[in-house]
């Protein structure tokens, strides 16, 4: 499975491709962060996110796009960026079919290392370790994209095991 995980934001939106399967050695594919400028308007910013988030998906052709699900914080205009950003990256994937997979901080903090509560130093290590790289991805942005890929491709088994027990149940009582 080929995951283009995004990290969003809109002053660095971090990218990072990964490959691989549950319990089988991952492999990075890419690493980057799409970059607009603090001081640009809002609708050129986010048609520069979209045209770097493209950008990524016709060099990669990922199957998933794994995006980091926006989470109240207490700084109302971080979060409006956060989830315009993610927004962009789920419109372009949706646009061309491509299944989107929304995974919150925690979730792929823990998924990553071990804990949920794990800090940015940790994730980059464990993302370091796991890909195999010779140094964490710099900024933390990156690092962040290629864990939640990570996250995913680790938790889409177990997630679609889930989800057709849940369909079967469905359709059992149905006929019941």
């Amino acid at each position: 499975m080929r995951v283009l995980g995004v990290d969003p934001g809109l002053t660095r939106c971090g990218v990072g491709v990964v490959e691989g399967a549950a319990g089988r050695p991952l492999t990075m594919r890419g690493v980057g962060v799409v970059r607009t400028p603090a001081d640009a308007e809002l609708g050129s910013r986010l048609v520069a996110i979209e045209e770097g988030i493209e950008h990524w998906l016709d060099a990669h052709s990922p199957e998933v796009l794994a995006v980091e699900r926006v989470f109240s914080q207490h700084n109302v205009r971080t979060v409006m960026g956060t989830a315009q950003a993610s927004a962009v990256a789920m419109l372009c994937a949706s646009r061309r079919g491509i299944p989107v997979a929304l995974h919150t901080p925690s979730e792929v903090k823990a998924a990553v290392t071990g804990s949920g509560r794990a800090d940015k130093a940790q994730v980059g290590a464990m993302v370091t370790r796991l890909l195999r790289l010779d140094a964490p991805p710099k900024p933390a942005d990156a690092a962040d994209a290629l864990a939640l890929a990570i996250c995913h491709i680790w938790r889409a088994p177990a997630q679609n095991r889930l989800q057709q027990a849940q369909a079967l149940h469905a359709r059992k009582g149905r006929t019941a």
